[in-house]
């Protein structure tokens, strides 16, 4: 008997971004040693296959980083793994890795079997301290720090916990009759800043739950702070189109939720000497991005800007990152992405989630508390306002 057909998807991803200075807003969250010691991170799959690869980048790095081993398990909650299950990672058929500075590298397959929804512990062990450059901040599930070799062990003790991701940013499967995959390219608000933490909750992850179903893995690519024109807590949406989006392995479509960092940052904290954004500057560099992802044969699915008054109160933003001025570019904005014909369709985020007495305002059940970030219920209603049909269409011509 043949086998099914596969099609090698992404499963997870964490998208990368150079690590800031001790001067800047929020901390790193880096453990401060990795020397000797076992960092165990845990991620949940959104598609189910066979021939597990793990993918590891040192992006931003200027200096190589070497790994002693990597090891991939089930997770049974928390730090705890299925040890039975416990399987070593290969890169050329070697243990150890070097990652180069800027490089990403993937690991040999693993055959094991892996499931949609499954919670896979990566484990990773160091004996040099690596200089560490290159993070996804957000990660949204704790990783744990064991001191010395405990790559395989069930439970070690903890020595100390981080929600940053490091060096790991991404998991490809062989799919069975998999019929594409779906990036999903955002800031905050897409890497799940209101989410409940070890809970997977952000609106991609209620996305792909819906999607598995149907053979089409969705990865969450991204970044808080991330804006489309501008460097922020990242780079640019436009800058990391091609590694984020374009070089993932059968990408169909490319969900875009970015722009509101775009309006938002100019005068406040982040980006105090900021010109104002403009409707023009904004308009062009979404007709920039679909065009390049229409150029690859890829869909392009727009998302409106949330509400967002009143955001972040006692915080330094809260004075100068919301104002009837930007708000009023973000309705324009909100207008042409539903009506311009640019995206090939259209999830209309701010009709979702707005308060219907108070339209400039998230409304209160979908509100994680700051005003800006959807939570839980949010960030499923914002999955639920996807269209399953619009995800399983063929790319673009």
């Amino acid at each position: 008997m043949l086998a099914a057909p596969t099609q090698i998807v992404p499963a997870w991803t964490a998208s990368q971004q150079p690590v800031w200075g001790a001067d800047f807003l929020f901390p790193t969250n880096i453990p401060a040693r990795l020397a000797g010691r076992t960092l165990r991170q845990v991620i949940r799959l959104g598609v189910g296959g066979r021939d597990v690869r793990i993918v590891l980048a040192n992006t931003y790095g200027s200096r190589a980083i070497t790994i002693a081993a990597v090891h991939a398990a089930p997770s049974l909650g928390g730090s705890r793994i299925d040890s039975a299950a416990d399987r070593s990672v290969r890169f050329g058929g070697d243990e150890d890795v070097i990652i180069a500075p800027g490089a990403s590298i993937t690991s040999d397959p693993l055959p094991i079997t892996v499931t949609a929804g499954q919670d896979l512990a990566i484990s990773i062990r160091f004996v040099a301290e690596p200089t560490i450059e290159s993070f996804h901040w957000d990660g949204k599930r704790t990783g744990y720090v064991f001191e010395g070799e405990r790559i395989a062990d069930v439970d070690p003790a903890i020595e100390t916990t981080t929600t940053t991701r490091l060096l790991l940013a991404g998991v490809l499967v062989d799919a069975a009759s998999a019929r594409s995959a779906v990036v999903v390219l955002g800031d905050s608000i897409t890497d799940g800043a209101g989410a409940t933490l070890d809970a997977d909750t952000r609106w991609p992850d209620y996305l792909a739950s819906r999607t598995a179903p149907n053979g089409v893995a969705v990865v969450n690519a991204g970044i808080s702070g991330g804006r489309l024109l501008s460097d922020g807590m990242g780079a640019n949406a436009l800058a990391r189109l091609d590694r984020d989006v374009l070089s993932q392995p059968g990408v169909a479509t490319l969900i875009l939720a970015v722009g509101i960092n775009d309006i938002a940052w100019p005068g406040t904290p982040f980006d105090p000497n900021a010109p104002a954004m403009t409707f023009e500057a904004l308009t062009r560099g979404y007709r920039s991005l679909v065009a390049r992802a229409h150029g690859a044969g890829i869909r392009v699915i727009g998302t409106t800007l949330p509400p967002f008054a009143d955001a972040l109160p006692d915080t330094p933003l809260h004075a100068s990152y919301y104002s009837p001025d930007k708000n009023a570019l973000r309705h324009r904005i909100n207008d042409w992405i539903r009506g311009s014909g640019t995206f090939d369709a259209v999830a209309d985020f701010d009709l979702v989630l707005r308060d219907p007495a108070r339209p400039d305002h998230l409304a209160y059940r979908y509100d994680s508390g700051d005003h800006l970030h959807p939570g839980d219920a949010g960030n499923h209603a914002m999955a639920e306002a996807i269209s399953i049909s619009d995800l399983i269409k063929g790319p673009t011509s």
